[in-house]
């Protein structure tokens, strides 16, 4: 039982930065299993993660920053609510083919599998509670943003637009020089 329950754990690769001696993060995936989850904390919303805004064009959202196994794999399970203009965004240390699903997540979502460079690859549907994983076309991916469902329609974000932050671009965000 406690297996199924987490089944999806087994199938997120996830990258987590290792620190050992450098400043710059490590760009190595790590496999994330039930072994590295707290199982208190994947039976309720996380609290609300540090922010970052994000610029798609002229559109403007605050998005929750998910870059810890926990964080990850947690994402927005158990939310009962988001606001239009908010979202979360998953870091990766390095791309891989990505395979998001709804394990306990109550608000139905989209996602856009984005490149190392901000670039958005795909948008994809994902259904409340629907835990059939939703693999991303390639294996470049190394973002992902999570928005309420719709999202991108309404307001003309598609794939090819590039995402960016008031630093400059998510790689310079997130794995450039601070």
């Amino acid at each position: 039982m406690f297996m199924r329950r987490h089944w999806f754990f087994l199938l997120v690769v996830l990258a987590v930065g290792l620190v050992s001696g450098c400043e710059q993060p490590s760009r190595e995936p790590v496999l994330a299993t039930t072994r590295d989850v707290n199982p208190a904390s994947a039976m309720a919303a996380q609290p609300k993660l540090k922010t970052l805004k994000l610029y798609l064009g002229t559109k403007e959202v605050t998005a929750e920053l998910a870059t810890t196994v926990n964080e990850i794999q947690t994402g927005m399970m158990f939310r009962t609510n988001i606001l239009d203009s908010e979202g979360m965004l998953f870091v990766f240390n390095k791309p891989f083919q990505a395979s998001f699903w709804m394990h306990n997540t109550l608000i139905p979502l989209a996602g856009a599998y984005i490149d190392p460079e901000g670039s958005i690859l795909e948008v994809v549907q994902m259904k409340a509670k629907d835990e059939t994983p939703i693999v991303a076309a390639t294996d470049r991916v190394q973002y992902v943003l999570e928005m309420r469902e719709g999202w991108f329609e309404r307001n003309g974000v598609a794939p090819g637009a590039v995402i960016r932050t008031e630093r400059g671009s998510l790689e310079d965000t997130f794995f450039g020089r601070r």
